[in-house]
């Protein structure tokens, strides 16, 4: 079964240091990186604790601070599964690399872009050296789609405007 298949009800195992962990909010997926003795790390919107209340807020929030919290608080009612789903086109480095690379960054203040520099990016920076996301790949040809259909239908209507108002 791969990765992306897993049950988030039902996360398997016990996530090992260095995994990825896809946490099931709402309306988005938030993403932390597995420390390990049940702490991850993840971005929180400039001034919360929490990473819970990040939805709204860091979608206007250009900072995001790095922070170590429980999973379990992190997680609160949500669901969750350990998701490394990139592996199979990008290596992982070294579990001590790593650990060593996240450890450093805990309490730094970060830049933050939903599209460019989300979460997810963040976390799999750490995981492979290159952030990745497939939410903000799929956002922003979510985004190109609209664009492309409103200018369209922008254009059929300039269109059919020209054409009702020519004389007869």
């Amino acid at each position: 079964m791969a990765s992306n298949d897993l049950d988030p009800l039902n996360p398997p195992g016990s996530p090992q240091p260095g995994d990825l962990i896809e946490i099931f909010r709402p309306a988005y997926q938030h993403w932390a990186l597995y420390l390990g003795d049940g702490y991850i790390i993840n971005l929180t919107p400039v001034g919360h604790q929490a990473a819970a209340m990040s939805s709204v807020k860091s979608v206007f929030s250009r900072k995001a601070v790095v922070r170590m919290q429980l999973l379990k608080e992190v997680i609160g009612s949500d669901s969750y599964r350990v998701n490394n789903k990139y592996d199979d086109n990008h290596t992982p480095l070294p579990i001590t690399e790593i650990i060593d690379r996240a450890q450093m960054l805990i309490g730094r203040v970060v830049s933050y872009d939903l599209l460019g520099s989300n979460c997810e990016h963040f976390v799999t920076l750490l995981r492979y050296g290159e952030g990745v996301s497939e939410q903000a790949s799929r956002a922003i040809g979510a985004i190109t789609l609209v664009t492309a259909a409103a200018s369209t239908l922008s254009m059929l209507g300039l269109i059919n405007t020209r054409s009702r108002s020519r004389p007869s």
